[in-house]
């Protein structure tokens, strides 16, 4: 069992910058790929980024390559995800999410986080 907790959410305005952390107990978390997921009022929840179990791979969803950059510290059992240029339409629950494979779509997740609410604000 991993219990992940995210924090660093917030309301800001466009083009400014937010840190999200995640927290990992339980489950050794160098045989964990990690991601993050976000969603929307009324929308699915989508993929944002994730990482491999060194963090030397990384993966980004379209509309967030080049401003979203999400790194771990395998010491700290930590993930971030730095965001920068923060748009209208980032505005959503942000959650972490971990798995033994790589968690690039939800059916891959095996453990989700309680969500962050990030709001940007124009």
């Amino acid at each position: 069992q991993v219990t992940l907790v995210e924090s660093g959410g917030g309301l800001v305005q466009a083009g400014d910058s937010l840190r999200l952390f995640c927290a990992a107990s339980g489950r050794s978390f160098i045989l964990l790929s990690m991601g993050w997921f976000r969603q929307a009022p009324g929308k699915e929840c989508e993929f944002v980024a994730t990482s491999s179990r060194s963090g030397g791979s990384t993966k980004y969803a379209d509309s967030v390559k080049g401003r979203f950059t999400i790194s771990r510290d395998n010491a700290e059992n930590t993930v971030y995800l730095q965001m920068n240029s923060l748009k209208p339409e980032d505005t959503a629950v942000y959650y972490c999410a971990a798995g033994s494979r790589t968690v690039d779509v939800t059916r891959t997740v095996d453990y989700w986080g309680q969500g962050t609410q990030v709001t940007v604000s124009s």
